[in-house]
């Protein structure tokens, strides 16, 4: 304990906003341990914990407004999570046959889309998928950081014209940088038109549809083929707890099922409940991840859960209103949902706040982290954990105008004060 504990990175900490990381809970704690005390495998077998994931399944289903005949599963995160996404898409794209000659045999050259401002897992998926990063087109953002809509349709159509198959669009519930939507119902309409597989990365914003003030932002959501999402950001379940959803079952099965005499069904026994989720992903060993999810939902409820969703927004909208209120602050992208990015204003900014960020993890009074922002660097405070209250971010302008001041060489009495504290709207 005096090894490891004061030398953790700190995301149960209130004023931990470095990256998108929920805070954990102590019922998500107790089920962790129950879970390792029954050490179950959930790569299939007819089991209690496989009929606890599947309602799970059934809860995201009805939340998302997809149909029965979606499928889902329990991974790693959102990265495992896109790559399941983007794997579905292809053998739909190709066909299951692809799966014994490879992509090269079918002799189509296949295209993706994202947002320039996407997470960087849906390139990494490109590579693993054997499609190749050159394959992925990024489309260009607006002024609030979001796919251009229009520039999506005119890319695909290029794409077309030159010999190549559009199969795939990610759409992002919540861009990595700046916590930017992208217009969903806009690109689902694009998808429909040419028959491309939409996805939506909601690693981090999907779960604002338990939020009655956040769900619509994300109109469109139900629309998808396929969508990721992380139980362990704003649903604060311990690490790791990501999750896919698949609009047709069937298309899941087509990329991942892969029988074997060792893994033979049954109608009795444990050998029965198939399909198992073993034919839905690549693991066939797989955690009780599901009980730290299910003990979440159930002791919570799905109202406080938005509640707090609702309140790291309006702490966001606070933090953005205190920086645009400060003489010696600049916001550097609009809050969408609970990440700003904003910087001290001096000569050299990007040195120097880059290191005011190092200077507040030194210090130990606030974890914001550091991203660029049309070239320029930004400290970036990612408003997720349940606990941080108004304080919290009153902490964390302080601190970041006080070592912005130090490394410009600024007294307190040279610089402009900070604006009075109010509660958030």
């Amino acid at each position: 304990m005096h090894s490891v504990l004061p030398y953790a990175a700190g995301n149960a900490h209130p004023r931990f906003m470095g990256w998108v990381q929920g805070g954990g809970t102590p019922v998500g704690m107790l089920a962790e341990m129950l879970a390792a005390g029954l050490n179950a495998n959930l790569g299939g077998r007819d089991q209690m914990p496989l009929e606890m994931e599947r309602q799970i399944v059934a809860w995201m289903r009805d939340l998302f407004g997809l149909p029965e005949t979606a499928s889902g599963l329990f991974v790693t995160g959102s990265s495992m999570a896109n790559l399941i996404g983007l794997l579905v898409a292809r053998t739909a794209a190709l066909g299951g046959e692809s799966r014994k000659t490879g992509v090269a045999a079918s002799g189509l050259r296949l295209s993706a889309y994202a947002s320039a401002d996407a997470h960087g897992c849906i390139a990494q998926a490109m590579a693993i998928a054997g499609l190749g990063t050159d394959a992925l087109r990024r489309v260009p953002v607006d002024a609030r950081h979001r796919m251009d809509v229009a520039a999506l349709a005119r890319m695909i159509a290029a794409d077309k014209a030159a010999g190549q198959t559009p199969f795939f669009i990610a759409g992002t519930a919540g861009t990595v940088d700046t916590g930017a939507v992208d217009d969903l119902a806009a690109i689902a309409a694009v998808a429909h038109e040419h028959r491309v597989w939409f996805h939506i990365d909601g690693a981090y914003g999907a779960l604002g549809m338990l939020a009655p003030d956040v769900a619509p932002l994300l109109a469109g959501i139900g629309q998808a083929d396929s969508i990721a999402l992380d139980f362990h950001k704003w649903g604060q379940v311990p690490y790791d707890a990501g999750f896919v959803l698949v609009r047709r079952e069937a298309d899941q099965l087509a990329a991942f099922a892969s029988p074997a005499a060792y893994l033979a069904r049954h109608p009795r026994g444990l050998a029965a409940g198939s399909p198992w989720p073993c034919d839905l992903g690549p693991d066939l060993s797989r955690g009780f991840r599901a009980l730290k999810t299910w003990f979440t939902l159930v002791t919570h409820g799905t109202d406080a859960m938005g509640a707090a969703i609702s309140h790291s927004c309006a702490l966001a909208r606070a933090l953005g209103q205190r920086v645009e209120a400060h003489a010696e602050l600049e916001l550097l992208a609009p809050v969408a949902l609970s990440i700003v990015c904003f910087r001290y204003r001096c000569e050299d900014a990007n040195a120097v706040n880059a290191e005011i960020v190092a200077d507040l993890h030194e210090s130990g009074i606030a974890v914001p982290s550091v991203t660029t922002i049309d070239g320029r660097t930004a400290i970036r405070a990612a408003i997720v954990n349940h606990r941080t209250t108004l304080d919290d971010i009153d902490a964390l302008v302080h601190a970041a105008v006080a070592c912005g001041r130090r490394r410009s060489g600024l007294s307190g009495a040279d610089a402009a004060p900070p604006p009075a504290a109010s509660r958030p709207a």
